[in-house]
């Protein structure tokens, strides 16, 4: 194997790959493959984006490979200055990938808090009537976002369209509800009691 033929190699790799990812990100195709692999979850890992990932790498082999081939195949120059020249050329175009992931894809990218989604004691207004027994729907808004699910009441007993409703457990997407009204009933009794001791 000779110089020309190493970084044509990388650069069919490097490029093939990309290529495979735009189209299966694209056209939404779904590869007969298992690969999924969880790391960076112990004390020290971050949630950021790491410098050394599949898009950084796969530019730098596609510029490596690109810059390698061309200047062993149309200059007469060192094998030692064209390794250099192409890592080089690898690099800028690795960087290149990865600052724009990381300043124009990942700028809005968030972590996800499952407390935030946590439903027990979400304040809500009934949109649909419960019947006694019965289902009905809630609107609520959850992380600066209005959502809205199906509701029962806690104790069966019918709750009107447009009362306030406070979550007191979540399950299979329903939402077992006592009224606020209720609620805070029962907690200026509990104050009214533990004034009078």
């Amino acid at each position: 194997m000779n110089w020309e033929l190493f970084y044509l190699i990388c650069f069919i790799v490097g490029f093939g790959f990309s290529a495979l990812s735009f189209l299966t990100g694209t056209l939404h195709l779904h590869l007969p493959v298992k690969w999924h692999l969880h790391l960076g979850k112990g004390l020290g890992s971050s949630g950021g984006l790491s410098i050394f990932n599949s898009f950084s790498l796969m530019a730098f082999l596609t510029w490596f490979g690109a810059m390698g081939y061309l200047m062993t195949r149309h200059s007469s120059f060192w094998f030692g200055f064209i390794l250099a020249a192409a890592t080089l050329g690898g690099s800028v175009g690795g960087s290149i990938i990865f600052l724009f992931l990381a300043k124009f894809l990942m700028k809005y990218d968030v972590g996800v808090d499952a407390a935030e989604y946590e439903m027990t004691g979400v304040l809500g207004r009934v949109t649909s009537s419960i019947r006694s027994g019965g289902t009905g729907e809630m609107v609520f808004e959850q992380v600066g976002t209005r959502r809205s699910c199906g509701a029962r009441s806690e104790d069966g007993t019918p709750i009107a369209k447009g009362t306030e409703v406070v979550v007191t457990r979540y399950e299979c997407g329903i939402a077992y509800v006592r009224t606020w009204d209720e609620i805070s009933g029962e907690a200026d009794a509990k104050a009214g009691e533990l004034s009078k001791q």
